[in-house]
């Protein structure tokens, strides 16, 4: 049974012929080749393209292993598209991959980019081609999303793939929707765990994404010395998932474990090219009165719950916390903006003097002109507990939607302050209870 990617291969088909390359991007095993390859190329053939008109190149197989040198690829797509009759659909998977080999182990960082990029300069003239329709995937976002604008002068369109989200998973699961949420809450999304059947396979499979490819591209990428530092990071970003943080307080929760605080700008260095890799996603603080970003401390979510789980040994899989990552993926996922905000109220008095608190908002959802607050309660309580979990909300000053997302039993309904509550298996089912 095939699992339906409608949200991607909807925006695939509507950017179909239109000049610019495509390019398909997320986390290595999120879905983007079955994405491309499967389900984009069955939609061309149902619209009757022939055959012959999708050239197909996966340059993490050893069939195409000669075509990750670039001028092995231009006379290569040379041949395949100048004595075609029609438009020619172009996918490259990995496009990253086409590069030449570095002349000395000396090489300068100019050297290597020059080396790592030449692969645009193939893009950009198959791409200015009437007859040629190109789509690429890569797993990095600063060799391609970051350079969109500049090697692709403007043309190039970026459509990021996500791990399942539960609607997609359950579609394939199916069953009792208390017992697939569970799975999910601790498996995470991977597509490839719906074909793996038992706890160790499963936890196998995940530990295994981590060390034979994540940071293993992340090393060889950045070309570091090993990948010690770099799981240290990671890890203490994983168990912090959700939380406020920094270079610094990250620095000194490194310095905790090991006995050594690292430099903060190393550790930041190292958190891009975790961003880079796609294992996490930055949240940035809003200042909803203010009405300005703040410049740290951020969040940082795992790209997926299961990845995070399996890194932390399942140790740390606390509801509440995994709940609001399961929230803030799904919402990226709809492509949607996310910002973390914060509201500065009047607390009380002291002394004949204001005393003043920041009250945080899970997420704050844009979407062109619209703008929803979302706050996610894992256990709604009555009376002054729940006064206290909306205060933030009850404080916002702009008539936007304000929207709680509750665990378990929770009819959709609104309160007398214009607060919406529904329960977290509408939310994730109903993509249509926030329009």
């Amino acid at each position: 049974m095939t699992i339906k990617r409608d949200l991607y291969l909807d925006r695939l088909v509507q950017s179909k012929g239109d000049g610019f390359v495509k390019i398909v991007t997320g986390i290595r095993r999120c879905g983007k080749s079955f994405l491309l390859f499967r389900l984009f190329k069955a939609h061309l053939l149902r619209e009757g393209v022939p055959r012959e008109n999708i050239v197909e190149i996966q340059l993490d197989k050893k069939r195409d292993a000669k075509l990750r040198n670039p001028d092995a690829m231009y006379r290569h797509l040379l041949d395949k598209t100048s004595k075609r009759r029609g438009m020619v659909y172009v996918f490259i998977d990995e496009i990253q991959e086409c590069k030449r080999p570095p002349v000395s182990a000396a090489e300068t960082p100019e050297q290597r980019a020059e080396r790592e990029q030449e692969f645009y300069d193939i893009l950009n003239e198959f791409r200015d081609k009437d007859n040629v329709d190109l789509y690429v995937t890569g797993s990095n976002s600063r060799l391609l999303v970051k350079d969109v604008a500049t090697q692709f002068r403007g043309r190039g369109e970026t459509i990021r793939v996500n791990p399942l989200t539960f609607r997609e998973y359950y579609s394939r699961i199916g069953g009792e929707k208390a017992d697939a949420w569970a799975d999910y809450m601790l498996y995470g999304g991977m597509p490839e765990l719906v074909s793996l059947h038992g706890d160790a396979a499963k936890k196998s499979y995940l530990d295994g994404l981590f060390t034979t490819i994540y940071f293993r591209d992340i090393v060889e990428r950045n070309a570091l010395s090993d990948d010690l530092f770099l799981g240290r990071v990671n890890d203490v970003l994983m168990s912090a998932a959700g939380s406020l943080t920094n270079p610094t307080k990250l620095a000194n929760h490194i310095g905790t474990i090991t006995g050594k605080v690292p430099d903060s700008r190393t550790v930041s260095r190292y958190l891009d090219f975790l961003e880079d890799a796609y294992l996490f996603r930055k949240a940035e603080r809003y200042d909803i009165k203010g009405r300005e970003y703040l410049s740290t401390p951020s969040k940082y979510y795992p790209a997926d719950i299961g990845l995070r789980n399996a890194r932390l040994n399942f140790r740390q899989v606390e509801p509440d916390h995994l709940m609001e990552c399961a929230i803030y993926n799904e919402l990226v996922a709809r492509g949607l903006n996310v910002d973390v905000g914060m509201i500065d109220v009047v607390s009380g008095t002291k002394d004949g003097r204001r005393e003043r608190k920041q009250l945080e908002i899970d997420f704050i959802v844009n979407d062109g002109r619209k703008k929803l607050y979302i706050q996610s309660v894992y256990k709604l309580a009555d009376g002054a507990k729940r006064e206290q979990e909306t205060r933030g909300l009850r404080r916002i000053p702009d008539s936007f939607g304000k929207l709680v997302i509750v665990d378990g039993i929770q009819p959709f309904y609104t309160d007398e302050h214009g607060i919406s509550y529904v329960s977290l298996m509408d939310f994730l089912m109903k993509p249509e209870i926030m329009a």
